[in-house]
């Protein structure tokens, strides 16, 4: 059963990847907005935010992935909702294919996009002058962390895919995530921010993710916040991938 439910994950995650290869102008737009937000901050606001640090970059790097992420997750929404409207779904259902392969075949697929998306990201930021003494073991915790956060805001996609009556619909849930960064400490210390806005700040999912990544950056210990933002991001998954098989399961009752 096992091996039946990962060859057909596997058959339509290269039938989901072959569109996105056909189409790479997705990756490309994905990574277009946070690489424009990044040179905005960088080169205009950059010089007026104290930070501390002797490169505004490298604090603002971490912000700027977990926005990358949350632009690439809305077509994952789309992409979901067009097979529904499509009846993809449908005929899925009267071959022999597990029901879930559909749904993590697109999950599987937006995390490649995503990846590819956020080396694009990496790559503009070391033209712009990030550097980084983080080691492999830095490096293979950041990418466990991103993957994390990926997972959990796709399965909250899924939930939208599947939810929504419109393309607009499908896609718009994304914009407070990629909002959600700017009022954390991504951009500027917390400490600078009036006080209700520190306190959401400083006790929303995205602090401790960001706090966490530009530690591991830094090389330095990421301490507690490491597992706060481990918390965070397997509480997300855990929820959101509940609340999406609960939602598909009605859907294909229908």
């Amino acid at each position: 059963m096992t091996t039946h439910v990962a060859a057909d994950t596997a058959a339509l995650t290269g039938r989901s990847l072959r569109h996105i290869l056909r189409s790479p102008d997705t990756i490309i737009t994905t990574a277009v907005t946070p690489v424009a937000i990044m040179a905005l901050f960088v080169f205009v606001f950059g010089g007026a935010i104290d930070t501390g640090t002797s490169s505004y970059i490298d604090y603002m790097l971490p912000g700027i992935l977990l926005i990358t992420i949350a632009s690439g997750i809305a077509y994952t929404a789309y992409r979901l909702f067009l097979d529904m409207q499509g009846g993809i779904f449908e005929r899925f259902q009267s071959m022999p294919i597990a029901r879930s392969s559909a749904l993590w075949a697109h999950v599987l697929t937006s995390l490649v996009a995503n990846l590819a998306s956020l080396a694009v990201v990496v790559g503009v930021a070391l033209i712009l002058g990030f550097r980084t003494g983080a080691g492999v073991g830095a490096w293979l915790a950041v990418a466990g962390i991103l993957i994390l956060f990926t997972l959990a805001l796709t399965w909250l996609a899924v939930i939208a895919g599947l939810s929504a009556s419109s393309v607009e619909g499908a896609s718009a849930f994304s914009y407070p995530l990629i909002f959600l960064p700017f009022i954390s400490s991504a951009f500027a210390p917390t400490d600078s921010m009036p006080a209700p806005v520190a306190w959401f700040a400083e006790n929303q999912p995205v602090t401790p993710i960001v706090e966490t990544i530009r530690a591991l950056f830094a090389g330095e210990p990421a301490g507690d916040m490491l597992w706060i933002a481990l918390a965070w991001c397997v509480g997300l998954l855990v929820v959101a991938y509940a609340a999406a098989i609960a939602v598909y399961s009605r859907k294909i009752r229908r």
